[in-house]
């Protein structure tokens, strides 16, 4: 679930969340997806919201690679759904052969370090 600190960051446009801004300890702020992961350096919070406005939601429609247990590589995934709460990535590699093309693997939110951009 996303943590109460994060705050979320809306386009000015028509609203839609974009991203969060985590603080950190030096009071600087992290810009991620709606999902946790990083999309540029801590900075402060224009710099942060501008990082987001500049990405909007292109990166839900991008490669990512998921590590899997059974597996040394990661595998490509491409995004199905993101709530607040759980995500959904869907097998779009066809090297592995474990489960089909276009099985759902869900991931807690905010994501623990299994997803990359590809």
């Amino acid at each position: 679930m996303i943590p109460g600190h994060w705050r979320p960051h809306r386009r000015d446009e028509d609203g839609e969340l974009l991203g969060y801004l985590v603080p950190d300890e030096r009071e600087r702020h992290v810009p991620v997806t709606l999902f946790g992961h990083p999309m540029g350096e801590p900075g402060d919070e224009h710099a942060a919201r501008a990082v987001l406005d500049s990405h909007g939601l292109a990166y839900l429609a991008d490669r990512w690679l998921l590590s899997v247990p059974d597996q040394d590589a990661p595998i490509n995934v491409r995004i199905v759904e993101v709530s607040p709460r759980r995500m959904r990535v869907a097998n779009d590699d066809v090297g592995y052969e474990r489960v089909p093309l276009g099985h759902v693997f869900v991931l807690d939110v905010p994501e623990a370090g299994r997803l990359r951009r590809a």
